[in-house]
């Protein structure tokens, strides 16, 4: 309030100090920058639109950086506390219903983000609208990021910054081809930790060049800040961003944009993991009731009894062998089985059960075959994956036939894979018309085994049936052979634990 009772703008205040030789020093000194927003006012006798020039200092910059990273952990950690925005975010298939629902948790916090930093000074940390555009175009495509980016741009919009909205929705038509090139597997596991992912790249291709999207994916993030940064000091009140005289933060200004990206993924795909791990007992334990449930059954144990008895008289060290296979099979269907086995214990588990399938259907009806790759025997499968498949094989291939047939079972490495298969020579799966066929297993045991490889190893396992009818069937999985050396407690039991719990239950 002026003595005269006018009313005086903040605007006309600055132009009056800045006349005055200290403050014209203070504003132009290395030390200290200016970051320009607009503010629209209407006053009597005055109308326009005017800014206000905020002297911000390089800590000030770099406390911002910082505050924004801790305002990406947060949102990111507030919404997957959210099981509706969980099932939402990792579904496979959303309808438009489902996606606008998914929108909503993004865009109503974030929305008010660009308000905050508009009406409150200082406080630019709030408006994570660009990084937010990426993410968005990454998970949902191009055109629900354009659409979200309309929502976000819109409070700045209306302050007159009005490259907002057509900058946002380059950013994110951008980020969603992108996301539509590559696997969301590439995409949930990018990560924030800049250097980590260039040392892994560099020692990745230093023995196997290849072309890595990730790394890609981070050069377009921070290529899409630089030009960020540049149009906002080329129209410095049309565009909002942070930015500075000092070349190290510029750099860190730059590598920032990536770092929120890639904190919010790291955050959502740590739940997406625990969420696979949950459905991954869940399926271990319905693998082990299931298969229980079909061995232990009264049609399984009168034949083997049966066998066994009709043997004891005749040839009762057989009878003997074939009663200590049967306790071997039930005790490690009934013992906790880690999630993970090396190939080798699972070839032990299915030949006791072999042996006995031997014995009751004969020697001349029933023969197997193994051709076994050496290396494969100590890669990590999972546990109980074979005998549900050999089972299929022999009740549903060879019994049928009069004169039964071979079951053969290999092993090979192929490539960063290994390839396990079990075949039969039996009546195969019967279609009308008869033709070879390539399709995925419809039986209980083998939907459960597909459905397990999925949750294990997502897109890459493969698991395929081939079958001709009259000819036989084939059923080949292939894993990565990669997976990591867990010890008993992570997972997977050493043949010393196997050996050790098996004598702790006789």
């Amino acid at each position: 309030m002026s003595p005269a009772g006018g009313e005086v703008g903040i605007g006309y205040l600055y132009d009056s100090f800045k006349t005055h030789t200290l403050f014209y020093g203070l504003v132009g000194s290395a030390e200290f920058r200016s970051i320009s927003y607009w503010m629209f006012e209407t006053q009597a006798g005055c109308s326009g639109a005017r800014y206000i020039e905020c002297v911000v200092d390089d800590k000030l910059i770099l406390i911002t950086l910082l505050v924004k990273l801790g305002v990406a952990a947060s949102v990111s950690s507030a919404l997957a506390r959210s099981r509706t925005f969980q099932r939402l975010l990792f579904a496979e298939h959303r309808s438009p219903r489902q996606t606008l629902g998914l929108l909503a948790f993004f865009l109503v916090p974030l929305t008010l983000g660009v308000w905050v930093r508009l009406n409150v000074p200082n406080f630019q940390a709030a408006d994570i609208s660009f990084e937010t555009v990426i993410l968005l175009g990454l998970i949902l495509g191009p055109g629900w990021a354009m659409l979200s980016a309309l929502v976000l741009a819109f409070p700045a919009e209306i302050r007159h910054e009005y490259l907002s909205a057509p900058f946002l929705c380059a950013v994110g038509l951008i980020s969603g081809v992108f996301g539509a090139w590559v696997e969301k597997d590439e995409v949930w596991s990018f990560t924030p930790f800049v250097d980590l992912s260039i040392y892994r790249w560099v020692r990745r291709n230093l023995r196997k060049p290849k072309f890595d999207r990730q790394i890609l994916l981070l050069v377009l993030i921070t290529g899409m800040e630089m030009v960020h940064v540049w149009l906002s000091s080329e129209y410095p009140h049309r565009l909002f961003a942070l930015d500075s005289d000092s070349n190290l933060l510029q750099v860190l200004e730059w590598v920032c944009a990536p770092m929120v990206v890639g904190i919010m993924l790291k955050v959502w795909n740590a739940l997406q993991v625990e969420l696979k791990l949950e459905e991954q007992k869940r399926l271990v334990l319905e693998a082990r009731l299931d298969a229980l449930q079909r061995q232990i059954n009264p049609h399984f144990l009168f034949n083997t009894l049966n066998s066994i008895a009709s043997l004891v008289r005749f040839r009762p060290d057989l009878a003997r062998e074939m009663i200590v296979k049967l306790a071997n099979l039930l005790r490690g269907l009934l013992r906790d089985h880690g999630t993970y086995v090396r190939l080798r214990e699972e070839l032990s588990f299915t030949d006791d059960y072999l042996d006995i399938e031997v014995v009751r259907f004969g020697t001349e009806k029933l023969r197997v075959v193994k051709e076994l790759d050496e290396r494969t025997l100590d890669v990590l499968v999972p546990s109980i994956l074979l005998q549900p498949l050999i089972e299929n094989s022999i009740k549903h291939g060879l019994e049928p036939r009069i004169h039964g047939g071979t079951i053969t079972i290999r092993s090979r490495v192929q490539g960063d894979s290994i390839v396990v298969e079990v075949e039969d020579d039996g009546v195969g799966i019967v279609l009308n018309p008869p033709s070879a066929l390539e399709r995925r297993g419809a039986g209980i045991g083998m939907k459960n085994v597909r459905e397990r490889l999925e949750v294990l190893y997502g897109n890459r396992a493969r698991f395929t049936v081939v079958s001709r009818p009259g000819r036989g069937t084939l059923v080949s999985i292939e894993l990565p052979a990669d997976m990591p050396e867990w010890n008993g407690q992570n997972g997977v039991e050493s043949r010393a634990q196997t050996s050790a719990r098996a004598s702790s239950d006789s």
